[in-house]
């Protein structure tokens, strides 16, 4: 309900409780640290505003009329109100800025979100307590719907397009890597595997409604068209780190980030494939509901500690390449 233009605002109001509990308007002046003239102005809008007479003036002094005495006692439950409502805002403040709920992608929480969360706590200044960070890992659907429904804070998600009606900011990229294990059938084959027959094969992938699986979609999508067919999976798993096992022990083709499996590529533990139709790159990204800016606190301060480090690690490869 909107309240009419005769209500004064809560200053005004603490003003006229001063006079009441102080009685008199140079003892509330004193009281408020203003002059007896401010206080005297402020009643008389008051008074204006409100349509009633709230002082009686004479040369003896100035004191409440009734009708100001019980506007007074209004004034002064809604002022208790508004110091709770004030009181409860600074705790959501303190809350805002000692605590942090994260959904994220499970890639991104197995293999970036670690580093990133232990340089942020090394950057904390001196003397300040570290945040409470309550990470949740989940395939990228949950993590959208746990920020639109305000159970997270933030999320980090990874695909290839912005989750609509969220905000975002680019984090990172990302590739999918065909993997097998080396003595699998396409670990000695030279020609690359094409879209058609990547489709048409039984694969080790994370479940639908993961970032893995909507980029592989996609891919194959622009390459074969929308509702082609494909093969049921061999497996699909829950976890990044999931794929990865069933991928070393050569059940099937397994489809997984690169990021996962950085290092067994290198050893030769599992086999990329080439498949040089697909485009299986992909954006890591921060998103969170509201205002266009992140949201403020720990959140606000992370986010802008990942983009840092991100900047800072983009141009020192720029630096390196242009050295070369």
């Amino acid at each position: 309900m909107a309240l009419s233009t005769h209500v004064p605002d809560l200053a005004a109001l603490e003003l006229l409780l001063g006079v009441a509990q102080e009685g008199s308007l140079n003892s509330a002046a004193r009281a408020a640290g203003v002059s007896q003239q401010a206080v005297s102005a402020r009643i008389r809008a008051m008074e204006a505003q409100t349509g009633v007479t709230l002082v009686h003036r004479s040369p003896r002094g100035s004191r409440l009329t009734t009708e100001g005495v019980i506007i007074a006692e209004w004034a002064a439950r809604l002022l208790e109100a508004a110091a709770e409502v004030d009181a409860g805002i600074a705790a959501l403040r303190a809350d805002r800025r000692a605590r942090l709920r994260v959904s994220a992608s499970l890639t991104i929480a197995e293999q970036l979100l670690p580093g990133w969360l232990a340089s942020f706590r090394a950057a904390g200044r001196v003397g300040d307590a570290a945040p409470e960070i309550v990470l949740t890992a989940i395939n990228t659907a949950t993590v959208i719907t746990h920020v639109t429904e305000g159970t997270a804070d933030i999320g980090f998600t990874e695909g290839p397009q912005r989750p609509a009606g969220l905000h975002g900011r680019v984090v990172g990229h990302d590739r999918l890597a065909v993997v097998v294990a080396p003595d699998h059938p396409w670990a000695g084959r030279r020609r690359p595997v094409g879209a058609a027959e990547l489709a048409a094969t039984p694969l080790v992938s994370r479940e639908a409604g993961s970032g893995t699986w909507e980029t592989l979609a996609a891919a194959l999508a622009a390459v074969l068209g929308p509702g082609s067919s494909r093969a049921g999976p061999a497996q699909w798993l829950p976890t990044t780190a999931a794929v990865r096992a069933a991928a070393l022990v050569g059940s099937a083709p397994a489809v997984i980030s690169e990021l996962a499996v950085k290092d067994d590529l290198s050893t030769g533990r599992l086999i990329r494939v080439q498949t040089p139709e697909l485009d299986l790159s992909r954006t890591l990204r921060v998103i969170w509901d509201g205002a266009t800016s992140p949201p403020g606190g720990v959140a606000r301060d992370l986010i802008t500690h990942i983009l840092t480090h991100r900047d800072q690690r983009r141009g020192s490869r720029q630096t390196r390449r242009s050295s070369q």
